[in-house]
């Protein structure tokens, strides 16, 4: 019973997906389900971080950020139609995946930085972000402290303070700990990280490193106000994030604040996504996600009106 509970608290506040076939492959490999190699690879060296990066496909540069206990493989199975339309910058965050977890404490603002200095160090001065979960308030931090390098944003299922979450979730957050480790030993998670970690014995001190990020209170209210970039966000219809605070977070950018108008005259370039029968736990791979986000991040905003429709139909 304290094994299962523990697997089920770990899961639930670190944001990470079940066991499933589409998680993690049996022998433990990382995924490569219908992606084709990275066209570089590469480390980068930053604050104590030794940060682990992809270069994918061909196109407009997109940098992309897994959720909490994940890592790049996350994103396989949508990876494929990211890479098609997109030259996608995919970064192990810190402590995750190929990066190391260094000494210091894993902290939302602290990674922002670090994420402007990769992308300069690798050579690009703005990008599209889509970061899901801890990447999603990473890629929020990194638009707020560094917004000249931001052309658009969006974020998926992810939240600006912590009482976005249901009540229930914070108790659940606040024991997530190195306690938890050997009950995790036959999941996704610990087996994904095990095949790839440059430290495999750090699991225990990832465990704690979230654990102290998710007890800190945060609320970036007023900082998400002073964006001025389009930012779309993007939630499951049973997402662990409350309904009031998604709406909330969409009117803090401007968004559903009045009617768009009868042409449109007062729409928001921001935009609002609730994807049916989604949990915060399938979202990052579920196919409805490419064709929401990449329209938005490919900057195709415009619309056409009911007179418009009217007049191609009667052509």
């Amino acid at each position: 019973m304290l094994k299962s509970t523990l697997i089920a608290l770990a899961a639930s506040a670190l944001a990470v997906l079940a066991p499933t076939s589409a998680a993690v492959a049996e022998d433990a490999k990382p995924m490569v389900v219908g992606a084709q190699a990275p066209a570089e690879t590469g480390h980068v060296m930053i604050d104590g971080i030794n940060y682990y990066y992809e270069i994918r496909g061909q196109g407009e540069p997109l940098l992309l950020l897994h959720g909490g206990l994940g890592s790049i493989d996350m994103f396989a199975p949508i990876m494929p139609s990211l890479e098609a339309d997109r030259q996608v910058i995919a970064v192990d965050l810190q402590g995750h995946g190929r990066t190391t977890l260094g000494e210091r404490p894993i902290d939302h603002k602290a990674i922002g930085d670090d994420l402007s200095v990769l992308l300069k160090k690798i050579g690009y001065e703005k990008v599209d972000v889509l970061g899901y979960s801890f990447g999603g308030g990473a890629g929020l931090r990194l638009a707020i402290q560094h917004p000249e390098m931001v052309r658009s944003l969006a974020v998926v299922s992810a939240g600006y303070a912590q009482d976005g979450f249901y009540p229930e979730m914070l108790p659940m957050q606040a024991q997530v700990g190195a306690s938890m480790a050997d009950a995790m030993k036959d999941t996704p998670m610990y087996k994904s990280y095990m095949a790839i970690a440059p430290n495999p014995a750090d699991f225990p001190r990832l465990l704690d490193r979230m654990g102290e990020m998710m007890r800190k209170p945060y609320d970036w209210s007023q900082e998400v106000k002073t964006l001025k970039m389009p930012v779309m966000l993007v939630y499951g219809d049973s997402d662990m994030y409350r309904p009031e605070h998604i709406v909330q977070f969409y009117q803090l950018l401007g968004g559903g604040l009045k009617d768009a108008g009868w042409m449109r005259e007062n729409i928001s370039q921001n935009r609002l996504a609730i994807i049916p029968n989604r949990t915060h736990y399938d979202m990052f791979f579920g196919p409805e996600l490419v064709p929401t986000v990449l329209p938005f991040l490919n900057g195709e905003t415009a619309a056409k009106s009911w007179a418009e429709v009217q007049a191609g139909s009667a052509k």
